[in-house]
């Protein structure tokens, strides 16, 4: 089932995304609740999307990448969505982790990390949040002292994807606590280094083929040169990085929402209840409407975001919020919706709607809450309208 709003995507954006959806029916789709129930991370299905090239879209191509962007890792996230968020989340945590070295590495650093990552032979990962940095990043206790041609890290950090499966890890520090925010630093750090380990792993709601885990620092030596940018830039780092990368989580949300959408019209198709299928009752079918016409609004919003962003746009961050918040809001209503149009049976794991709802909750609070994409879209119209009243 394809979208009206596929007229604005190019021959080679379909072929991704018919190319995606094959691999979720058929590698993802037979193992999507054992892997939901056991919490086994997909590394065989990540293979298969590498061999498949997709982790190659959204890097350029001086970097063996196929030369897409946020578009691309959309179009990717959303398919594999559709049968699995936590497939999905494995897949575009990579590209999480590849932006802050896409925008802010040297020419060394790219060489050396965005190939292995455009392979799939390594995996990225994105560490900000720890136990009480969560939204207020100026409250990272990470240290990092630099000590000659090393930097010294001590800390950990908490709820990281992928953490422990991921081999190229971006991790804001804190180099100058007396600064805040404007003392945070970004470092590239590799799994094996010294002084780096993994620590608990934790039991999700959702996105259960995911890891999801703790990353410690215990006198982790890691190379000057690993730094991303200047030291004191990490904040900046981290809020360009989220600029361009909410939209991927808008697509996540995007693609459970169709699966669950997809779920629930099949089953009130052939559901028979006072002699005839449950769709054709006005109480069902108005429901259906409302989760299709949101949907394809979430969707037009999602894929404006990511071509604004690809089209090379300074002012990023007002749509690219509007579009996770939407969105995420979007999948959380139409799970749920799903889950009352099957009744009982919504409720049980026989059926997928019950994990979509759990999938879909997690989109509403990483890579910054709703609350705090409100607060980006609210401060952004305060300064609009403070520019249109000095004219």
């Amino acid at each position: 089932m394809y979208s009206p709003n596929d007229i604005y995507f190019n021959e080679d954006q379909m072929e991704i995304k018919e190319l995606s959806r094959k691999i979720a029916e058929e590698k993802i789709l037979p193992v999507r609740a054992e892997y939901d129930r056991e919490g086994i991370f997909p590394r065989e299905i990540l293979e298969e999307i590498a061999r498949s090239d997709l982790f190659r879209v959204f890097i350029p191509e001086q970097y063996e990448g196929l030369g897409g962007g946020i578009t691309e890792l959309a179009l990717v996230t959303e398919e594999l969505s559709r049968i699995c968020g936590g497939v999905a989340i494995c897949y575009a945590a990579s590209g999480l982790g590849a932006i802050p070295i896409l925008l802010f590495g040297n020419e060394q650093q790219k060489k050396k990390y965005l190939p292995l990552i455009a392979s799939g032979e390594k995996l990225a990962a994105f560490a900000i949040t720890e136990a009480e940095a969560g939204s207020d990043s100026s409250n990272i206790k990470t240290r990092a002292v630099l000590d000659k041609d090393h930097y010294i890290v001590n800390g950990s950090k908490q709820f990281i994807t992928s953490g422990g499966e991921a081999d190229i890890y971006v991790v804001f520090v804190s180099t100058n606590p007396k600064k805040g925010i404007r003392g945070l630093t970004a470092l590239i750090v590799e799994k094996g280094m010294e002084g780096f380990s993994f620590g608990k792993e934790e039991d999700k709601m959702g996105i259960r083929a995911s890891v999801t885990s703790e990353l410690i620092f215990d006198d982790c030596k890691i190379p000057q040169d690993n730094i991303l940018g200047s030291a004191g830039r990490g904040f900046r780092i981290a809020m360009e990085t989220f600029d361009r990368s909410r939209p991927g989580v808008a697509a996540q949300a995007l693609g459970i929402a169709q699966g669950a959408y997809e779920a629930a019209a099949e089953y009130a198709s052939t559901r028979i209840q006072f002699n005839q299928p449950i769709i054709s009752f006005q109480g069902i079918g108005f429901m259906l409407a409302d989760m299709e016409t949101s949907i394809e609004a979430a969707r037009a919003l999602t894929y404006t975001a990511a071509k604004y962003i690809d089209s090379g746009a300074k002012d990023i961050g007002k749509i690219s919020a509007m579009s996770k918040v939407y969105a995420s809001d979007v999948a959380m209503s139409v799970a749920t919706d799903a889950v009352q149009i099957l009744g009982g049976y919504g409720y049980m794991r026989d059926y997928p709607v019950e994990k979509m709802m759990r999938d879909a909750k997690i989109t509403q609070i990483y890579e910054g809450t709703n609350q705090i994409q409100r607060s980006i879209i609210m401060t952004k119209i305060i300064h609009e309208m403070a520019a249109h009243s000095k004219k």
